[in-house]
């Protein structure tokens, strides 16, 4: 997460279960809890504790060859906004987001992400081709590594 004073972003808030905050930061245990709520625009007659989840400065490396992104990740990201914000918001996702040279791991076939979600040929073709277009390194998992 980069912040950009001048910058917006389609999400959405969710409640947490039972506002059990220690239950959700044990499942997001990689990452720091951040406070959010000063920072969003929402409808809402009321004002929720609101907070992002982001990787600590000090545990973030660059995603490598030996360390890819998941695009089992991503397609549930990219599901999630098409879902949710419809195709103009899903775009918006993939413009907005910098970093699209990284190595993204084609993990589909066999999804290594614990919360990956089928998406349908239509949302499979969507993300292929956002991905195409911004120019992304997709790898193909070696045989016999750790990813098959």
């Amino acid at each position: 997460m980069i912040p950009d004073a001048n910058g917006t972003i389609d999400g959405l808030i969710a409640a947490v279960p039972g506002d059990d905050w220690a239950a959700l930061d044990l499942r997001e245990a990689a990452y720091d809890r951040l406070p959010a709520t000063h920072l969003i625009s929402h409808d809402l007659n009321h004002q929720p504790e609101i907070a992002v989840y982001a990787i600590p400065d000090d545990k973030h490396q660059a995603p490598s060859a030996d360390h890819p992104v998941l695009l089992s990740y991503i397609d549930v990201v990219a599901q999630g906004y098409l879902r949710e914000f419809g195709e103009g918001g899903a775009t918006r996702f993939f413009t907005t987001t910098d970093g699209w040279d990284m190595p993204v791991l084609d993990d589909r076939a066999a999804p290594v992400y614990p919360r990956h979600q089928r998406l349908t040929r239509s949302e499979t073709a969507f993300v292929d081709d956002q991905l195409r277009g911004l120019s992304a390194r997709i790898m193909q998992p070696p045989r016999g590594s750790v990813w098959t």
